[in-house]
């Protein structure tokens, strides 16, 4: 079913950016999500309790609130057991990844189907370079390297972010609001038009790889506010980031997720076997439907990975500042 005008396709190619207002239902859609999670935050609240590094579980407050208590009285923040994909390094055979059926749900969603398919045609690959994000206030961030998965993300592209392999590859960035996104809660903002000039030099930061802040845009900056459910697509030369959480217990939550033409390079090979085809017109037999075997692709790339240290990205890692 096409969502899209072919006016709002203009705007897309033209700007390089389009928000999409309520793309999925927040009670049908969304709320399974938060339901999976308040399962995966019990089990880390109890585990910390067990530990002694927290005095209660919070077992009576709602997920956001939940979770922001755990990281205030804990010291510590935790994206990697809420994320569903990997981290870059250190990888280990217990590293924590959450791989449930409410996520896989999500990502062949029709909905979201139908807006890639709008954009990139019928034979739509899921890129395995995703990720969720809570985004909790700043009292709950925890000392040390700041993690883009917990705060405010630098100025990006995400070409800049994955190996030259998918230079010229089609990548659709679809970044989904799971709660209200806003100025005060650190919604997006993009740089307009951005994604006409090619693919900027990153490097190291301690938020991770990042544009240096010579090449930080300072004009025709949009900060987009959205409803939950609604989403955000890009182009992968767009250049964008994300404002602070200024709030005091506001978290802002997200995914952002990736869809492309079959057959193109994803970027990080090293995750592709957890990529997998979303929907094919010419081959429906191709599409995976079984969560469970997704999730065992994830995995399989973990073990793979326990016992090798592939590049990621084309920048050093080894502290260079962005200057």
């Amino acid at each position: 079913m096409k969502i899209l005008t072919p006016a709002q396709k203009e705007q897309f190619y033209e700007e390089g950016f389009l928000v999409v207002e309520d793309v999925l239902d927040p009670i049908e859609d969304i709320q399974p999500i938060f339901d999976e999670y308040a399962i995966v935050l019990d089990g880390l609240a109890r585990k910390l309790h067990r530990e002694g590094v927290i005095k209660s579980i919070y077992a009576g407050l709602p997920l956001k609130e939940r979770l922001t208590a755990v990281c205030v009285e804990s010291g510590r923040n935790f994206p990697q057991y809420f994320d569903f994909s990997l981290p870059q390094k250190d990888i280990k055979r217990d590293t924590p990844i959450h791989v449930g059926p409410a996520i896989f749900r999500t990502l062949s969603h029709p909905r979201m189907l139908d807006l890639a398919e709008d954009m990139i045609g019928p034979e739509i690959y899921s890129n395995p370079v995703q990720h969720i994000r809570f985004k909790i206030p700043p009292r709950a961030v925890a000392q040390g390297p700041a993690n883009g998965l917990v705060s405010s993300i630098p100025w990006h592209q995400d070409n800049g972010v994955i190996m030259p392999e998918a230079d010229e590859a089609t990548i659709l960035t679809v970044w989904l609001a799971l709660t209200p996104a806003t100025l005060e809660n650190g919604c997006m903002q993009v740089a307009r038009r951005s994604h006409r000039h090619g693919i900027e030099a990153h490097c190291a930061s301690p938020r991770g790889v990042a544009m240096p802040d010579r090449a930080v845009p300072k004009h025709d900056v949009v900060p987009l506010p959205m409803r939950a459910g609604s989403v955000l697509l890009m182009t992968q030369r767009t250049v964008h980031s994300s404002l602070e959480n200024q709030t005091h217990d506001d978290v802002r939550i997200s995914m952002d997720l990736r869809y492309q033409p079959i057959g193109q390079p994803t970027g990080r090979p090293a995750f592709a076997p957890a990529g997998f085809i979303a929907r094919s017109k010419a081959h429906p037999e191709t599409e995976l439907h079984d969560a469970a075997v997704w999730a065992r692709n994830w995995l399989d790339v973990r073990e793979q990975l326990a016992e090798d240290s592939p590049v990621f990205n084309r920048w050093r890692s080894d502290g260079e500042a962005c200057a």
